[in-house]
């Protein structure tokens, strides 16, 4: 029964892409659609990486002793500085360890 479910929502979501991708179909979104989807990704991430990020033990942990909330800082940081996703991820994981270590 897992299978089934794991199968039939990947092609969901394979149907879903395909739709958007595919030249020949005629589907095609105007504008202001296109604009607004593109704050799909920045929301999805914030919604993801905030809590993780923000809400150490289920409480705000805005401290300096707070790892996440450091690697946060740092990637961001790192990302304006190399312009460059993969050494970001690379140095901001190295730092997040480092940082746990540390604190």
């Amino acid at each position: 029964m897992i299978f089934v479910m794991i199968f039939g929502m990947g092609l969901i979501v394979f149907l879903n892409r395909y739709l958007f991708i595919e030249p020949r179909l005629p589907v095609r979104l105007n504008r202001g659609a296109r604009e607004f989807l593109g704050f799909a990704v920045p929301g999805m991430l914030t919604a993801i990486c905030g809590p993780i990020i923000f809400l150490a033990d289920h409480k705000l942990n805005l401290s300096v002793s707070n790892p996440y909330l450091l690697a946060g800082i740092s990637a961001v940081a790192l990302m304006f500085w190399t312009r460059s996703v993969l050494i970001t991820v690379l140095l901001s994981m190295a730092l997040f360890y480092l940082f746990r270590w540390l604190l």
